[in-house]
């Protein structure tokens, strides 16, 4: 018998009727505490404070956050524990709740109306679960991917029946610990014995991050035809295409994810950024602004979507000013952006230069050039610069507004940060001819290389007076501070010196701004980490 007056106890609904019923039949089950929020932000300010072994979490709650958006948060922010039992209770059964929600797996739903038996028959299950999985979940709560392999092994061969509650987790670890033949035997295991679609999914997407683009394109298909419902199998698909460069196929394979489960904002963006790509503003407009819609109570809301809804509005107009509909639109996104983001400096001069050539082209002239006047200010002040990407647009974006030397100004920024790159010196070169902005750097790149030939010898003193050299000549490059971290590291795990550790957290400091976007965000974490370690 399930024993439940030690457990702690979320109930989460805006209707105070529904909390006192759902709070007295957990009562009649002995539970003792027991904690209830009327709304999503009052729930996740609880579970800052308490860590909860049951949460009964409604999903609409009226205005604000609904269930699967607090579901999202409370994994983005690590506020729920592997052991936590967190069950979705709803009235509603559209199409668009049920995939979003699942999405984001929670361990189960109910639907209302409930009575106690039907609940503590729910639970009871839940719970015998969890224990039974605790040994696994632990090892998870530690984040420790070795551990959950050796803890789902174990499990096993105590159990052969528990196979479809330790595989899933298995298959997880192998993939963080990079255990590429494992993880693929497993999957292929799983699925000889019955196509699931969690194992087709995990499989597809191995392959497809391995490039093995064949493979990965007919395990989705697969899956879309024995689970047709699956958007994430869509996804995939898509992915698929983008990497051959088949763009337009790749829209219609979002598309299709899309109207299967349309309230994902991150979805909706991906469509938005394709349909650019493909030329198609209408299709743009549309997906970015339902990201937008849909982050707004969401942990993933990101700044970039009110941009690009902004822009496609602009683009869609085409070389005419925007009417004045549209001119409405996008002033107010681009100040819901601003308010949202007011310390982004970057943010703001990004929103003052998209704003001033919607103004420009609607012979605004004067305004204009007040926006471009702010958002030079913006630039000189900012804390974190632009990704290279960013920093590309935006000086292309400053020069078709007539601010040429600001636009060098940001470019020979961009080469210090990001000239080891070829591939950013060449969108550099694309739209200056300064000589002091293509080749300042040469130096500093020659010392670089330098430092990683000494490196590869493993001449590790060399090779930090050189890469010290690099970051003494660019000391706003991320690649020479990383290398010079690194180099640093080596020699302070063969004999930790004091100087040297503060110098490394220096450099690491240096890049801690780095987007994660940025292939080498994986490279400074573990450098930090290994820091931390000392």
């Amino acid at each position: 018998m399930i024993v439940y007056s030690n457990m702690r106890f979320l109930v989460v609904d805006d209707f105070s009727d529904f909390r006192s019923s759902v709070k007295g039949m957990l009562g009649q089950m002995a539970a003792q505490h027991i904690d209830i929020a009327a709304n999503g932000e009052e729930a996740l300010s609880l579970c800052r404070k308490t860590r909860y072994d049951v949460i009964l979490h409604d999903y609409n709650l009226g205005e604000g956050k609904n269930g699967q958006q607090v579901l999202e948060e409370l994994h983005h922010e690590k506020l729920i524990s592997p052991h936590c039992i967190f069950v979705m209770v709803t009235a509603e059964s559209s199409q668009a709740m049920v995939m979003a929600a699942l999405e984001f797996e929670p361990d189960a739903y109910l639907t209302k109306p409930f009575n106690r038996a039907s609940l503590q028959q729910r639970l009871d299950k839940l719970v015998e679960r969890k224990r039974v999985l605790a040994p696994i979940l632990d090892a998870l709560a530690r984040e420790d991917h070795a551990a959950v392999v050796n803890a789902c092994n174990a499990l096993l061969q105590r159990d052969p029946r528990l196979a479809p509650l330790c595989q899933r987790y298995k298959a997880n670890a192998l993939a963080a610990l990079q255990r590429h033949d494992e993880l693929e035997q497993l999957l292929q295991g799983i699925l000889s014995q019955r196509p699931l679609p969690w194992a087709l999914m995990k499989l597809a997407d191995h392959l497809l991050q391995r490039g093995q683009l064949d493979q990965a394109e007919a395990l989705y298909e697969q899956s879309i035809e024995q689970f047709p419902m699956l958007p994430a199998a869509f996804d995939g698909l898509a992915r698929v295409k983008l990497a051959r460069g088949e763009t337009l196929k790749a829209q219609v394979f979002l598309e299709q994810a899309v109207k299967i489960s349309p309230n994902n904002p991150q979805r909706q963006a991906e469509l938005g950024r394709v349909a650019r790509t493909n030329e198609d503003p209408e299709r743009a407009v549309r997906a970015y602004r339902q990201a937008v819609t849909l982050g707004r109570h969401s942990a993933f809301r990101n700044p970039e979507h009110h941009l690009n809804l902004a822009d496609s509005l602009k683009v869609q107009a085409g070389d005419t000013a925007p009417n004045p509909r549209v001119q409405l639109e996008i002033r107010q996104t681009l100040e819901d952006l601003t308010r949202s983001w007011k310390d982004d400096q970057g943010l703001g001069a990004r929103a003052d230069l998209l704003q001033a050539d919607v103004l420009r082209r609607s012979g605004k002239q004067a305004e204009a050039e007040q926006l471009l006047r702010n958002a030079g200010d913006k630039l000189a002040n900012m804390e974190t610069f632009f990704s290279a990407d960013t920093a590309l647009a935006v000086a292309e974006q400053l020069r078709e507004l007539g601010r040429g030397e600001q636009a060098d100004q940001l470019l020979g920024t961009c080469a210090e940060m990001y000239g080891d790159d070829p591939a950013v010196m060449a969108g550099i070169a694309a739209q200056t001819s300064n000589p002091g902005i293509l080749h300042g750097g040469e130096e500093a790149a020659a010392r670089n290389r330098e430092g990683m030939r000494n490196y590869q010898q493993q001449q590790y003193p060399a090779a930090l007076a050189a890469f010290r050299d690099a970051l003494a000549l660019q000391p706003r490059n991320i690649s020479y501070a990383l290398n010079t971290a690194q180099s640093l590291l080596r020699l302070l795990l063969s004999a930790p010196d004091d100087a040297l550790l503060t110098e490394c957290r220096a450099c690491l400091a240096q890049v801690r701004s780095l987007p994660t976007s940025d292939p080498r965000h994986a490279r400074y974490r573990k450098l930090l980490e290994k820091v931390d370690s000392l």
